[in-house]
């Protein structure tokens, strides 16, 4: 059943109200996370003054009782100071280490933290030894640090499974990346599916509910992307093209989510989704492609020298363009949110008002950020679907096509 059948000049007002409910969606969740945000750092003030106070009877309780104690008592009391001062100093917040976890790939979903220990669940680890088998465990087993299961533990530094002895293993685990793509690889079914048996059991009626949303982007992708791109081979490659979007587009807003993952921000994913257009280039380009890079139309054959090389280069430019181009612009996105709202916390240590005022500050320009980051989700689906779908074009044109051009 075709799904783009249907006008949608009476759909506009449902996608506009559509859009303006997510928008609305979008403040709520950016004003959630900066209020969490100030009320952790009003926590940090109160409790930093607490122990303020605390470290200050003690230390007049130990000055009547220094008076009898010797030189190297007090040496020893001096580097017990120095130990705890050090342990209040790792106690500080560090923001570089809050962006990398929310950034990162991780074996365990953590949604927020409370009374220091994260709350979410840990996921289950899989990895691969040509000598040991198969292993199964959970990662709630080896993240301590210094706990170790078959052999198996956490480097603590790079965040990653390893084994001491050195043995080669192969790690295929169920990472937070993995959840958040079947999460999303569940919802296009779901969404699709529903669509596409509404449209089956009601051909010739008007789109109702769900798809007078969805029908405007199945149609803008057809219309304005696959059509003038691809001309009479559009059909061929819009069941990708329509995929390539909204899988995109679904994941950017899933990662806007607070606690959610960042897979379009991580480049394993956005390699493999440049992949599959290099793929399709290669698979279905003609000989006229092929011609055009090593040989290329009334170009004198001295200037060939250089320009067959760069062409070829082109060749992988073009899916590596794709590849960065979507993971720094969801990358920075959300480093930028974090580094706004991580700013509470920074200024709440050194002072309450200070903390107070950076927190208005972070509260609008969060909001800001937020609201343009759900923009962003869309724009960066589209010029990826929009550039793979030119990339394929060049593959598969006709020669007539190539002629008109020159």
């Amino acid at each position: 059943m075709n799904l783009t059948t249907f006008a949608v000049s009476k759909n506009d007002v449902s996608l506009v109200k559509g859009l303006k409910n997510t928008l609305f969606i979008g403040f709520l969740v950016a004003f959630t996370l900066v209020f969490s945000g100030l009320n952790k750092a009003l926590a940090i003030d109160v409790t930093t003054a607490a122990a303020v106070q605390t470290t200050a009877v003690v230390a007049a309780e130990e000055a009547t009782h220094e008076a009898s104690h010797d030189a190297t008592a007090n040496a020893a009391e001096e580097k017990h100071g120095e130990a705890a001062h050090e342990g209040a100093a790792h106690e500080k917040f560090n923001p570089s280490e809050v962006i990398k976890h929310h950034v990162k790939d991780a074996y365990s979903w953590d949604f927020f933290e409370m009374d220091g220990k994260a709350v979410g669940f840990d996921l289950p680890c899989l990895v691969y030894s040509p000598k040991l088998g198969l292993n199964c465990f959970s990662y709630a087993k080896i993240k301590e640090h210094g706990t170790e299961f078959e052999g198996y533990s956490i480097d603590h530094l790079t965040h990653k499974i390893t084994r001491e002895d050195g043995e080669k293993f192969y790690d295929i685990s169920i990472t937070k990346n993995v959840v958040s793509l079947l999460i999303s690889a569940f919802l296009l079914l779901f969404i699709f599916i529903g669509v596409a048996r509404k449209y089956a059991k009601n051909p010739n009626s008007a789109p109702s509910g769900f798809q007078s949303a969805i029908e405007p982007l199945i149609l803008m992708i057809q219309e304005d992307v696959a059509k003038p791109m691809l001309g009479k081979k559009y059909l061929k490659f819009l069941p990708y093209l329509l995929t390539l979007f909204f899988f995109i587009w679904i994941n950017n807003l899933l990662g806007l989510i607070p606690g959610g993952a960042n897979l379009t921000g991580n480049t394993s994913v956005t390699a493999v989704l440049a992949g599959v257009t290099f793929f399709c280039i290669m698979a279905f380009s003609n000989k006229h492609y092929w011609g055009h890079i090593f040989a290329m139309p009334g170009v004198p054959k001295f200037v060939l020298i250089i320009l067959t090389p760069v062409e070829i280069l082109g060749i992988f430019i073009k899916p590596f363009a794709l590849l960065i181009r979507l993971f720094a612009n969801i990358l920075a996105g959300h480093m930028i949110i974090l580094t706004v709202v991580g700013l509470i916390f920074i200024t709440a240590e050194m002072s309450h008002g200070l903390g107070w005022g950076t927190a208005v500050f972070s509260m609008v320009f969060g909001v800001f950020m937020f609201s343009i980051e759900l923009l962003v989700a869309f724009v960066q689906a589209y010029i990826f679907t929009t550039l793979s779908a030119l990339f394929i074009s060049e593959a598969v044109a006709e020669h007539h096509h190539e002629e008109a051009h020159h």
